[in-house]
Parts: structure tokens; C-alpha cells; sequence
């Protein structure tokens, strides 16, 4: 259960029973919060917050840092771009909101099943249909999104760990193509199998 899978973890805590329309609003106003508050102290509030929804769900420590450890090197870079541009308090608040909002929504995938969350969708984007498009087809590309993300941070980890095993690590382009010639591999198969489920159009 690498990432923001939309891998479901079963149990049966208050946070397994919660329908997916809930959890999705909830997700919402959490990261709506999270854009409100200012403070880094209120933010680590926040954190000390999500760790208790953790702890809630039972869905273990290993699960729960996947969610987050696909943007380790993000939040890193991020943390420093806004120390360099803004302040150190400016930097902490913006780090801490990107991690906080990208563990929720793993939660909420690790605590909903894919079908579910898909069927939600569907209905949300019912309305879609008077401008000619297709609900089912926009929750499964939603969805789909969402499950590619860990797949290429996946990826990105595999090059990584061959640039050292190469001793390449510095080298911009020893990462970045075999990344995007991966990535490439995978949207071809990816497509290649909705082809053969008859949504290839």
C-alpha cells in the first residue's frame, strides 16, 4: 500500500463506517482549514489532529507514513524555497499544509474502497450530464489520478535508488529521462488495459 493507492485498509473504526460523501466533504473543510490557518503552532495542532485520525482509523504506522512519503523530497525543496523567498515561519506553515492536506487524503483513501468512492463520485458529477459528459467516465479518471500518484513517485524512487547504485545521483538527466520513459510505460499500459475493458474512447 504505497502512497495515495486508493488501497483499502480494512477495519471497522467510526472512520471505515463514515460514508465516502462524508469524508470527501470532511476532507474539503479540513483543507480549507488548513489554507486559513497562519500560525505554525496552530498548524502543529492540526498535525497532532490528523495523527489522532490516524490512530482512530487502526490502519498502523506503516500505512500511514506511505501516505506522506511519496512528497518527502517535495516538502523538503518547499520548506527551503520559502525560507529563501519568505521567512522561516512562512516556510514551516506551508510545509506543514501540504503534508497535513496530502495525509488526509490518503486517510480517506485508506479508510474508503475504491468502487465506493468511485460510486460517490458518480452521483456528485451527475450534473455533468447536461453538458454531454459522462459521470461514470469523469469518476473514473478522477480516481485514476489520485492512483497514479504513488505509482510515479514509485517510479521515482526506483530511478532513484539506480542513479546510486550507477553512482549518478547528481545528474539531473540520469533521473529525469528514464522517469518520464517509465512514466510513459506505464500510461501506455494503463491504456492498453482500459482499451480491453472498452473505454478506450
Amino acid at each position: 500500500m504505497n502512497g495515495l493507492t486508493g488501497a483499502f485498509v480494512p477495519g471497522d473504526s467510526p472512520l471505515h463506517r463514515l460514508p465516502p460523501g462524508v469524508k470527501l466533504a470532511g476532507l474539503a473543510l479540513a483543507c480549507t482549514v488548513l489554507v486559513l490557518l497562519r500560525s505554525p503552532l496552530a498548524l502543529a495542532g492540526a498535525a497532532v489532529v490528523v495523527a489522532g485520525l490516524y490512530a482512530l482509523s487502526g490502519v498502523g504506522v506503516a500505512a500511514a507514513w506511505a501516505q506522506v512519503k511519496p512528497v518527502r523530497w517535495f516538502a523538503v525543496m518547499l520548506f527551503g524555497m520559502q525560507w529563501a523567498f519568505v521567512d522561516l515561519q512562512g516556510a514551516m506553515s506551508a510545509t506543514l499544509r501540504v503534508v497535513l492536506a496530502v495525509a488526509l487524503a490518503g486517510l480517506v483513501t485508506l479508510t474508503t474502497r475504491v468502487l465506493a468512492m468511485m460510486s460517490t463520485l458518480e452521483r456528485c458529477l451527475a450534473p455533468a450530464r447536461f453538458v454531454g459528459l459522462d459521470p461514470f467516465r469523469l469518476s473514473l479518471l478522477l480516481s485514476l489520478t489520485v492512483r497514479s500518484v504513488p505509482v510515479v513517485a514509485g517510479l521515482a524512487t526506483r530511478v532513484r535508488e539506480a542513479q546510486r547504485a550507477r553512482g549518478v545521483e547528481r545528474s539531473l538527466r540520469a533521473f529525469a529521462v528514464p522517469l518520464v520513459v517509465s512514466s510513459l510505460r506505464h500510461a501506455d499500459a494503463l491504456g492498453e488495459a482500459l482499451s480491453a475493458r472498452g473505454l478506450d474512447d
